[in-house]
């Protein structure tokens, strides 16, 4: 899997605030939902999360 170079910006926002790096990966879907609730329990969850979405796709 071949990272581009959007993929560096997905990971700065994903650091800044993590639903808004799943946001441009996956769009307002499942995932995002996730990624916000995650976020709300902890702040290292959600981070982890938005990387794995992003390395995913």
């Amino acid at each position: 899997m071949a990272l581009t170079c959007s993929d560096i910006f997905k990971f700065f926002f994903a650091v800044i605030l993590p639903p808004l790096g799943v946001m441009f990966e996956k769009g307002c879907g499942c995932d995002f939902v996730i990624n916000i609730c995650l976020t709300c329990l902890g702040y290292i969850p959600g981070i982890i999360h938005a990387f794995y979405i992003i390395l995913k796709y």
